[in-house]
């Protein structure tokens, strides 16, 4: 009997808002059935209304139309954006509100950092990027360049993992009481045994605990040529950076494009704790000043992901997240392309020399923040596998 071919997955790569927004609406305002939309931030900009008012169109056209926002990250979610959408039928979730009082619950680090899109149950988005104008900073004001971020419309095998993901995200919010269920990771080979040449990988706190940090230390564990991270936010594990310097001994380029600008002074200066460390085993390091880098990607020889996850305990130990790994030749090449592009355009590299020679209250300031966020992630309650 012959076996039936396999549906290729049909992937298109989309830098920033630009390409992200008009493809997202442009979907949600031809859709006949359904739009399931998550997302950590939903803002009140030009650029949320803009969203808010195609979804309360499909929903007025008959569209199921289901959107699930963080707590946190949207806080609170604004009205000039929820009643029109309530208003026009649109079904609208809170993912974990923060209380009003203090608490010492550990569980309300768990946010829901994932960036999902499922149309008609045919299309999916799935990356980094809010609903957020490129242009504007809710701390830091008007930006000149858009943040530099990245998303993938998918349609293909994957579509129906994204969909099951995000089905059962929502069972769980409209009924509270029951137990958290996990999504186990999708299947990774297909019917010939080959490895999948996509798949969407989660991250939750039950059964996918470590499946994207798996991912990336698979891929850099077999680099042979190149790897390549982009990251807004850095502050891997033992075993993460015990992996990028040993890829680098193997001769492996090993290159990180990290956020050059302040955004929040923390993070920030922690992961400048580990510059030398990292400098010193032959890792360049690459900072991106051009505007705010938010972008959650890594090109390693022809193995590539695009997701919401970031290399810091947040992303890795606490919060949900989806990212799509991609093996797949013109694929890695096109986000390659893209990332050393933003590399000459707006970023500088640090040379271990120079950055050697920073003044001591640089230096005090960096390891005071790093251990900062090494004792959060001891509350988190996650030490042991940090």
């Amino acid at each position: 009997m012959t076996r039936r071919a396999q549906p290729r997955d049909d992937l298109q790569l989309l830098q920033s808002g630009e390409e992200f927004f008009p493809a997202l609406r442009g979907l949600i305002d031809s859709a006949k059935r359904s739009v399931w939309l998550e997302t950590y931030i939903f803002a009140d900009d030009a650029t949320g209304h803009a969203i808010a008012q195609s979804l309360a169109a499909a929903a007025r056209r008959g569209v199921d139309v289901r959107v699930v926002v963080d707590g946190f990250g949207t806080r609170p979610l604004s009205d000039a954006i929820a009643a029109p959408l309530r208003m026009a039928g649109v079904q609208l979730r809170i993912y974990s509100p923060v209380p009003r009082l203090l608490t010492l619950d550990r569980s309300r680090l768990r946010r829901l950092h994932r960036k999902l899109a499922c149309i008609d149950g045919q299309w999916a988005f799935v990356g980094g990027i809010n609903i957020l104008d490129d242009l504007v900073d809710p701390n830091h004001g008007p930006l000149t360049h858009p943040r530099l971020d990245y998303a993938v419309r998918l349609q293909g095998t994957q579509v129906d993992a994204v969909a099951h993901c995000m089905s059962r995200l929502w069972e769980q919010l409209i009924a509270p009481h029951m137990i958290e269920r996990s999504v186990r990771e999708p299947r990774r080979h297909d019917a010939s045994g080959k490895a999948s040449r996509v798949q969407l990988l989660l991250r939750d706190n039950l059964a996918n605990r470590r499946s994207i940090e798996r991912a990336y230390l698979r891929a850099i564990g077999q680099a042979r040529h190149e790897v390549l991270i982009a990251t807004a936010y850095f502050f891997p594990g033992r075993r993460f950076r015990r992996a990028l310097r040993e890829a680098a001994a193997r001769g492996v380029r090993v290159r990180l494009l990290l956020q050059g600008r302040t955004e929040y002074i923390l993070p920030h200066h922690a992961a400048q704790a580990l510059y030398d460390s990292l400098l010193g085993h032959g890792i360049e390091i690459i900072e991106y000043h051009r505007s705010f880098l938010h972008a959650k990607v890594a090109v390693v020889d022809d193995w590539a992901t695009v997701g919401s996850s970031n290399i810091d305990p947040f992303s890795l130990l606490l919060a949900r997240e989806a990212n799509l790994v991609i093996r797949d030749r013109p694929f890695a090449d096109n986000l390659r392309a893209r990332l050393l592009a933003a590399m000459q355009e707006g970023s500088q590299p640090i040379a271990v020399d120079e950055h050697r020679r920073r003044g001591w209250w640089q230096r005090a300031w960096g390891w005071i923040a790093y251990g900062l966020l090494r004792l959060g992630v001891l509350v988190s309650g996650e030490r042991q596998r940090y």
